[in-house]
């Protein structure tokens, strides 16, 4: 069983994703179940773990702001620079925990942002050195890859403000 602060912070990225549309409201609706069997409890958040995957499309949008501010976590709103940001190192950290390819980092990166977001300009411009790499040169893969890995690190260190206790709310 994870911990409250690895499910938080996984409730957290999860949130940020869906938010920019990167991964469906199903899957913020898991993180929420996944963050009450570590633990982690407030009457929003129950009420979002119980969407169904048919519910989740309609009611995510107005579930989880509530349950996030009740558990201390942040709701991004899409648009913004801290949004963008926060998908950016959710992705990194997906990159690290290996569900993600450092090319596919670095292509999620490029085609949502850009060169435009300062913080993640150096994996934009990794990607294009992907585009100009020939066929077969696998040693220059490894590099860019090793650098893409090391720019994760980077982004993935800032973590979501997340409670450090279970919240104990009556039933």
């Amino acid at each position: 069983m994870p911990s409250t602060e690895a499910a938080a912070s996984e409730l957290q990225d999860r949130a940020t994703l869906w938010s920019v549309g990167e991964i469906p409201a199903s899957d913020v609706v898991s993180a929420a179940c996944d963050a009450l069997v570590a633990g982690l409890d407030s009457p929003g958040l129950r009420v979002l773990a119980a969407c169904t995957r048919a519910e989740a499309d309609y009611d995510v949008h107005d579930l989880l702001p509530e349950a996030l501010d009740e558990l201390g976590l942040i709701f991004y709103p899409a648009a913004s620079e801290a949004g963008q940001e926060a998908a950016a190192r959710a992705l990194a950290r997906r990159m690290l925990a290996g569900e993600l390819k450092p090319w596919e980092l670095t292509f999620r990166i490029n085609q949502r942002y850009g060169h435009e977001l300062p913080l993640t300009a150096r994996l934009a411009a990794l990607d294009d050195e992907y585009a100009f790499l020939e066929y077969g040169d696998d040693k220059a893969v490894a590099q860019i890859d090793a650098e893409v890995t090391a720019e994760a690190r980077r982004l993935a260190t800032v973590h979501p403000c997340v409670p450090a206790e279970p919240t104990d709310i009556p039933t």
